[in-house]
C-alpha cells in the first residue's frame, strides 16, 4: 500500500488504514521476538536440515561443507561463550571482515547470542578507512579471514585500544601473541566454557530485546566518511518477513549467497531470512565463481544485482552472435520474443491470451527451458534485483527467457526493500509498490520518503546526521527522486544526493575520490562517474594557472591548455595522480580509466555553478562521448 503526497481524499484515508492494518498483522508475527528466538525455533523444527554450505574446506570427496540448523546454533553458542570468556561485554561491537563462508555467519550469530552487536566490514576497505570505522565503533573483538585482512586492520590495531581479541579464520595466518587466536581455537575455547558460562549466556540472551541493535552497517557518506547505520532486531525481523511475503517466498528456499554481508540485501536474504525460514544458503567466497555455482546449486530463489544480470545477458548475446547457423539464431530470437510477450502480458495492465500462453509454452519446451537449465536458473520461482536501477533492456532480455526479474528498492537506512515488484503485481521499469505495512510517498520536490518499522533508529554516534536523515514525525529522506503512477508503482528517476551506486551495488562517495585526484597540482577539476556502471571512471581538467607553470619548469613547450593536456609528460602526471588516489581507496572506489580533457571548467562555463560546484548532470551530458569511450 502507498501513502501519496496529498493525504486529503477519502480514498487516501482508506489506503492509510490498510497500510496500518497490514503493519499490525506483521508486527503481530514479530512482537517481542528477536533473532535468538527465531533461530531457536528453526534449529528445533529443522534441526537436521542444511543451513549454510561453503567450499572453503570441504571434507574429502565432497565439494561443499555444510552445517545443519542445529549445528549452526550449537556452533554459534560456542562462539558466544568464547567471546564472553575473552571479555566481550554486553553492548560491545564485534567486527567481522571475511568473505561469505560458514564462519562469517556463525560469528555474526554468535555475537548476537553474546548480547554484542556484530558488524560486517567490507573486505575491500583500505587501512585508513578501516581505522576510521574501528575508531568510531570501537569493537572489543575482531574476526578476520586471512593475512590480507590483517594488513587492512594493521592501522586500526595500532590505534584503537578497545580491541582485545583478534580471531583469524585461516590458521596459517594467525600472528603470535595473546591478542590473537585461530577460529578453531575460538570455537574450542567456547565449547570448553559453555557449561560454566551457561547462566551468563542465558542472562545475556534474555537481555536482548526487539530494540537491541542486531547490526551496525557502515555506508559511504557523500562527504567521504562512512556512517554506521544501526538496525535493531525489530527492524530486521519485520524487513525479512515483509520482503519474503512481497516475494511470495513462503517456504524454505535453496539459494546462493555471494554479495558481501556488509550489504543489507545479503544480510536480509542470506542471514536473517534463512534463520526465520530455515532456507539452505550456499556461500560463495569469490563472486567470480557465481555463475558456475548456479549450475551446481540450481537455486529456487536468486537475487542478482544489475551487473550480474548484465553479465548473463552479455554471455547469451555473445553466444548468439558467434552462432554460424542463422536458423538457430532465429529460433532463439523467436522464442525470446514469445517469452517477453508472456511476461509483459502478466504485468499490471497487461492481458494474457491463449495464444500468448501457447506460444510461450512451445518456446519453453523448444529452447527456453534448456537455456535456463544451462544457466542454473531452471528451478527459480523468484528472481530479484536491487542496489542500483535495473536497466529496462536487461529486464526485458531476461523476460525473454521467461524469467520475471522483480526489481525492488531500498537502502541500508531502511533495512533493505521498501518497495518491491513481486508475484502480486509488477511492472518492468519500476521498483514496484510499497512493501506490506510501509508508508512511502513523494515529497514536494519528488524525493522518496518512507516511514515504518524498518526505518533505522539512527546513525551510530552521529546525532546530527540522524536528524538530517529522519524528521521528527518519522519520515526518512532517501535522497532519491522518484515518480509514482496511478497503480501505485514507484520508479527512481534521479539521485538527489551525489552518492554513486555501481551496477554491483557498491555505494561510493564521489567527492572523496575527486578530492584525492585534485591533490595533484596540475589537476583543476575532477569528476568521478560510475552510477549504474560496472566500475568508476573519471574526467579531469588541468588547473589553468598551475599546470602551465609546472610545464614551464619541466621545459615543456605548448601552444595552449588543450595542447598541454596532450603532452606525454602531463599525461604521466595525471596518471600518477590517479595511481596515488587509488592507493588510498578501496577496490570498488578505484578509478579504472580516466581522460584528461583539453578544456577548462570555470564559473562562466556550463560545468560549474557560480560557487564552483560541479553540475554533474551537465558534465555527464556534455561529455557523454568521453564517458562512453572510457567504458568502451
Amino acid at each position: 500500500m502507498t501513502t501519496t503526497t496529498n493525504p486529503t481524499s477519502s480514498s487516501t484515508t482508506s489506503q492509510e488504514a490498510d497500510v496500518l492494518a497490514e503493519r499490525a498483522r506483521i508486527q503481530a508475527q514479530v512482537e517481542g521476538r528477536t533473532l535468538i528466538d527465531m533461530l531457536a525455533d528453526t534449529a528445533r523444527d529443522k534441526a537436521d536440515q542444511p543451513a549454510y554450505s561453503d567450499r572453503h574446506h570441504p571434507a574429502e570427496g565432497e565439494s561443499w561443507r555444510t552445517l545443519t540448523w542445529a549445528e549452526t546454533r550449537e556452533r554459534a553458542l560456542d562462539v558466544a561463550a568464547a567471546l564472553v570468556e575473552r571479555g566481550v561485554a554486553p553492548d560491545d561491537t564485534v567486527a567481522i571482515m571475511a568473505s561469505n563462508r560458514v564462519e562469517h555467519y556463525v560469528a555474526d550469530i554468535g555475537a548476537v547470542h553474546a548480547d554484542a552487536t556484530p558488524m560486517s566490514i567490507y573486505n575491500t576497505l583500505s587501512a585508513t578507512q578501516v581505522a576510521y570505522v574501528a575508531g568510531e565503533a570501537r569493537p572489543s573483538a575482531v574476526v578476520l579471514e586471512n593475512a590480507d585482512h590483517l594488513a587492512r586492520w594493521s592501522k586500526a590495531l595500532e590505534e584503537v585500544d578497545s580491541i582485545r581479541t583478534v580471531v583469524v579464520i585461516e590458521a596459517a595466518d594467525v600472528p603470535e601473541g595473546g591478542t590473537y587466536l585461530s577460529w578453531d581455537g575460538l570455537v574450542a575455547l567456547g565449547a570448553a566454557a559453555r557449561e560454566r558460562l551457561a547462566g551468563e549466556l542465558e542472562t545475556r540472551a534474555r537481555a536482548v530485546t526487539p530494540h537491541t541493535p542486531a547490526t551496525i552497517l557502515y555506508t559511504s557518506g557523500t562527504t567521504g566518511n562512512p556512517k554506521g547505520v544501526v538496525l535493531t532486531h525489530h527492524n530486521v525481523l519485520y524487513e525479512a518477513i515483509s520482503t519474503l511475503e512481497a516475494a511470495g517466498l513462503h517456504e524454505p528456499q535453496v539459494a546462493v549467497s555471494y554479495l558481501p554481508l556488509a550489504h543489507i540485501a545479503e544480510r536480509v536474504l542470506g542471514l536473517y531470512g534463512p534463520q526465520i525460514q530455515g532456507s539452505h544458503m550456499h556461500a560463495i567466497g569469490d563472486p567470480a565463481e557465481l555463475l558456475g555455482a548456479l549450475g551446481e546449486v540450481h537455486p529456487t530463489a536468486f537475487f542478482g544485482v544489475p551487473r550480474v544480470w548484465e553479465k548473463i545477458k552479455t554471455g547469451i548475446s555473445a553466444r548468439l552472435a558467434a552462432d554460424p547457423d542463422p536458423d538457430n539464431v532465429k529460433m532463439v530470437q523467436d522464442a525470446m520474443a514469445a517469452g517477453l510477450a508472456w511476461v509483459e502480458a502478466q504485468e499490471v495492465g497487461g492481458t494474457m491470451t491463449p495464444e500468448i500462453e501457447q506460444a510461450y509454452q512451445e518456446a519453453e519446451e523448444k529452447i527456453l527451458g534448456f537455456l535456463k537449465l544451462l544457466l542454473g536458473l531452471d528451478q527459480v520461482t523468484w528472481a530479484g534485483s536491487a542496489a542500483a536501477p535495473m536497466p529496462l533492456e536487461v529486464a526485458k532480455f531476461m523476460a525473454g527467457l521467461g524469467l520475471k526479474v522483480y526489481d525492488v528498492y531500498g537502502m541500508t537506512e531502511t533495512c533493505g526493500a521498501i518497495t518491491a515488484n513481486g508475484p502480486g503485481g509488477f511492472k518492468l521499469g519500476t521498483v514496484g509498490r510499497a512493501t506490506p505495512g510501509m508508508e512511502v510517498k513523494l515529497g514536494d520536490d519528488g524525493e522518496v520518503l518512507v516511514r515504518g518499522p524498518v526505518v533505522t533508529p539512527g546513525y551510530h554516534r552521529q546525532e546530527a546526521a540522524t536528524r538530517a536523515l529522519i524528521e521528527e514525525d518519522g519520515w526518512l529522506h532517501t535522497g532519491d527522486i522518484g515518480t509514482l503512477d496511478d497503480d501505485g508503482f514507484f520508479a527512481i528517476v534521479d539521485r538527489k544526493k551525489e552518492l554513486i551506486i555501481t551496477s554491483a551495488g557498491k555505494n561510493i562517495a564521489p567527492s572523496n575520490i575527486e578530492n584525492y585526484l585534485k591533490e595533484s597540482p596540475i589537476v583543476g577539476h575532477a569528476m568521478a562517474i560510475g552510477d549504474g556502471r560496472p566500475y568508476v571512471v573519471a574526467v579531469l581538467t588541468l588547473d589553468a594557472e598551475i599546470a602551465p607553470l609546472v610545464a614551464e619548469k619541466m621545459g615543456i613547450t605548448f601552444a595552449d591548455l588543450a595542447d598541454l593536456a596532450a603532452k606525454p609528460e602531463i599525461m604521466a602526471m595525471a596518471q600518477d595522480a590517479v595511481d596515488k588516489a587509488n592507493e588510498r581507496l578501496s577496490r570498488p572506489e578505484q578509478v579504472k580509466a580516466f581522460e584528461l580533457l583539453p578544456v577548462e571548467w570555470t564559473a562562466e562555463s556550463d560545468e560549474l555553478t557560480p560557487t564552483l560546484k560541479l553540475k554533474r548532470r551537465v558534465v555527464n551530458t556534455k561529455y557523454a562521448d568521453v564517458v562512453d569511450r572510457l567504458y568502451g
